[in-house]
């Protein structure tokens, strides 16, 4: 510890008791008649008028502790006056960018109304660090202020969504006034990154699962060219198998682009209500010849009166085809899949139930992965893309919705989605 905090500001102190002379005199002139008269009530009314004093010197302390606080608000004021006064509001106001107005201490002064759409409302006269707690920010603020040159950052948050902004600081001159306030903007670069590794993405997935079907493909016309160029009946069959696999190709390439068109508007909620009962009719309608030619019964079972959501109605076909199809493709064993529509404590799900093989427990986490599959090559006999969960799941997720599965291997299988 260093020792200087014990010595005593003398010259401070000399002034503080020169403003209380008048009380000091008073109390030694009384301590020292008491001393000469041995009047100890003398004695007591010089400490008496001795603790008045320094009573006096306390409360000006005080006062000048409150005058102090007072001068830093009005100063805060002041600077938003002078802002105001040079129509600096009213710019900021009109730029669509997330901007904050603050001083060289961190305070608050000034935020736009796309600051508060982003952030929420923030008071005037708090320190940033109340909203912003990173670390990068608030160590760009410091060098910022202490250098006097701009800077930013790129700054990611995870809630309610990933997004992802670049930060930038910079000093910002306003007239009448000595030192600088500082300029804080946020520009959102969320889609450029959604769409960087969207195209990263689609070219990595696209390339492994095209590989198979186009070297099929390849094999086949090198053949119909060469071996095969006058065999009819080897002709009609490697036709077929072609078909099937641009068929395939065909597949894939519509689930890449729904998925990524589902990836660029996942933060975007959506605002309409849709009736679930009839949205399951249409599905169960639409499949029926599929559930027939695999001799699936696929039953509805629906409540009475509507149960309605908050999501979009061809999303949510998409959604409940795919567990459907699912179900009479991978369930086809047990003959049976039921849909149960129910609502119960506020909470709407709907359950669909297999009698199939069910799913073994390590691959349960991992069934809503791009082109994960349980088995390659039963995937692919049924004509699966492995894309088909991994859409439900960012439907959902846009919903605000959850995917439940249980399964237990040879007693069936239970996607449950909760609204």
């Amino acid at each position: 510890m260093d020792s200087k905090a014990f010595i005593p500001d003398w010259p401070a102190l000399r002034h503080r008791l020169r403003q209380r002379r008048d009380l000091m005199l008073l109390s030694l002139v009384l301590a020292g008649g008491a001393y000469l008269s041995g009047a100890d009530w003398l004695f007591c009314l010089g400490g008496l008028f001795v603790g008045m004093a320094f009573l006096c010197l306390r409360a000006s302390d005080q006062q000048r502790a409150e005058n102090a606080a007072a001068k830093a608000t009005e100063n805060h004021r002041h600077d938003a006056a002078l802002l105001a006064e040079a129509g600096s509001f009213a710019a900021f106001t009109a730029i669509d960018l997330p901007s904050v107005i603050f001083d060289a201490d961190g305070t608050l002064l000034f935020q736009n109304p796309a600051a508060s759409l982003d952030f929420g409302e923030i008071e005037a006269g708090l320190h940033l660090s109340a909203k912003w707690r990173s670390p990068n920010i608030l160590d760009m603020m410091r060098e910022t202020i202490k250098s006097g040159r701009p800077n930013q950052i790129e700054h990611s948050e995870f809630l309610p969504s990933e997004r992802v902004f670049i930060v930038r600081i910079a000093p910002l001159m306003v007239p009448q006034r000595a030192r600088p306030l500082y300029l804080m903007t946020f520009r959102d670069i969320s889609e450029l990154r959604r769409i960087d590794r969207m195209r990263s993405d689609f070219v990595a997935n696209a390339s492994h699962e095209l590989r198979t079907p186009l070297a099929s493909l390849r094999g086949f016309i090198e053949t119909l060219l060469g071996p095969a160029r006058n065999d009819a009946r080897a002709q009609e069959r490697f036709l077929n198998i072609m078909l099937e696999q641009a068929t395939r190709m065909s597949r894939l390439v519509d689930d890449l682009l729904s998925l990524s068109r589902l990836e660029l508007k996942a933060h975007l909620a959506p605002a309409q209500k849709v009736e679930l009962a009839p949205v399951l009719t249409h599905v169960r309608d639409s499949l029926a010849p599929l559930a027939g030619e695999l001799d699936v019964d696929v039953r509805l079972h629906l409540p009475d009166g509507p149960v309605e959501v908050v999501g979009e109605r061809d999303e949510l076909i998409q959604v409940f085809e795919n567990l459907i199809e699912n179900a009479c493709k991978y369930g086809q064993e047990g003959k049976l899949v039921d849909v149960t529509l129910r609502r119960r404590d506020g909470v709407v799900e709907v359950a669909v139930t297999d009698k199939g093989p069910g799913i073994a427990p390590e691959h349960v986490p991992r069934l809503t992965e791009r082109f994960y599959r349980v088995s390659v090559a039963d995937s692919r006999s049924k004509k699966g893309t492995g894309l088909g969960l991994a859409i439900v799941k960012h439907i959902l997720t846009r919903h605000r919705a959850r995917l439940i599965v249980r399964s237990d291997v040879g007693q069936g299988t239970e996607f449950t989605v909760r609204f």
